[in-house]
């Protein structure tokens, strides 16, 4: 495949030297971050893939401070789209398994939720035993077994063959908005479901579903609207800007990240300020993996037992970072992320439910 065949590179924008912009290149580097933006909206109802203007985006991303960041980022450019929206969808998973081949993380910005459907496809054909985590006010379970939609394309992942999942996350469900039957059936499987009230006002309670993710997308209708529509499908309810950007940053912390992806954007929108979120979005999940590279590999841990009727109950925290796990393995990869709230909770003799499947 020929990238400058399926991208148009990113117009040059100049930058100070301090400014994020003067570290970002248009050449892919191993171990990096890359950006590729998508204009391909067809997996919504009456969504089309005219090429979108992400200018506004770019200039308010590039002129950002680029701190004390190490991690080369490249901006692929704008994904030509193909004929058909499956064709969008084979191109995107060629980039990205290009990407995966470097160890270089993909950040997909732009056309509808469905393309989160070959963010996973790429990276289960680069890995298996995947732990996905999405942000999204709705749960659609929809099985037509018809081409990749944004109703459908979760169920395809879920129910596909070929596909490795090892967790799921959905974080950010709004109970007005969502069928009672898809949620219960999300909670049988034993699928972690979080509402949009657990989310707010603190990262704390969800950053654990962060933690291990090798894949978070966001569907920008999780975040509350500004003018004419943050995203295609605008709602009056969600994650507010302040809270949308601190989950980008806990997207960038997770200690797996492989692929990131945000999604159902509103690229048309007229209201400068979308596109300033949207940026800063960006650069917060820039920051985070800029962070977490600079981590110690060697994780030592404080132990702390804890009784629950006649058993004894083992959670561990980081000294580095003071996270919470669960667990009594000496192998950090086999402790389950928790937080200090559930800790706290064990104590008094409550312990959550996922901590007792295990």
């Amino acid at each position: 495949m020929n990238v400058e065949d399926i991208l148009i590179p990113a117009k040059a924008i100049r930058s100070e030297k301090w400014q994020l912009g003067n570290l970002i290149s248009g050449e892919l580097q191993p171990n990096g971050i890359v950006l590729i933006f998508c204009s391909d909206y067809r997996g919504i109802n009456s969504g089309s893939a005219e090429i979108m203007d992400y200018r506004t985006v770019r200039k308010e991303l590039y002129k950002l401070s680029k701190l004390d960041f190490e991690v080369p980022v490249c901006d692929l450019g704008d994904l030509i789209s193909g004929k058909s929206h499956q064709d969008t969808h084979y191109i995107l998973q060629e980039l990205l398994l290009m990407c995966h081949r470097n160890n270089a993380i993909p950040i997909v910005v732009g056309g509808s939720n469905d393309l989160a459907f070959s963010l996973f496809s790429a990276l289960n054909l680069h890995q298996k035993n995947l732990t996905y985590t999405q942000i999204s006010n709705v749960i659609s379970l929809i099985n037509d077994g018809g081409e990749i939609t944004e109703q459908n394309f979760l169920s395809k992942i879920i129910s596909g063959r070929n596909f490795t999942l090892k967790n799921y996350h959905h974080l950010g469900y709004q109970k007005h908005l969502n069928e009672l039957d898809s949620v219960k059936l999300m909670k049988e499987v034993d699928f972690e479901v979080i509402r949009l009230a657990e989310m707010m006002n603190s990262t704390e309670n969800t950053e654990p579903y962060f933690r291990r993710a090798d894949l978070v997308t966001l569907n920008c209708d999780a975040v509350e609207s500004l003018g004419d529509g943050f995203s295609v499908n605008p709602q009056v309810n969600g994650l507010n800007r302040r809270e949308i950007c601190a989950y980008m940053k806990e997207t960038g912390l997770s200690q797996n990240l492989k692929s990131a992806g945000i999604f159902n954007f509103n690229a048309d929108s007229d209201t400068f300020f979308n596109h300033q979120l949207l940026a800063q979005m960006i650069w917060h999940l820039i920051e985070g993996i800029n962070i977490q590279r600079s981590h110690p590999k060697e994780r030592q841990f404080e132990k702390f037992w804890v009784m629950i009727d006649d058993a004894e109950i083992a959670f561990q925290r980081d000294i580095f970072t003071g996270l919470w796990y669960f667990g009594d393995d000496d192998k950090a990869e086999n402790l389950i992320p928790c937080s200090r709230r559930e800790y706290d909770a064990a104590k008094r003799g409550e312990l959550h439910r996922r901590f007792s499947k295990t």
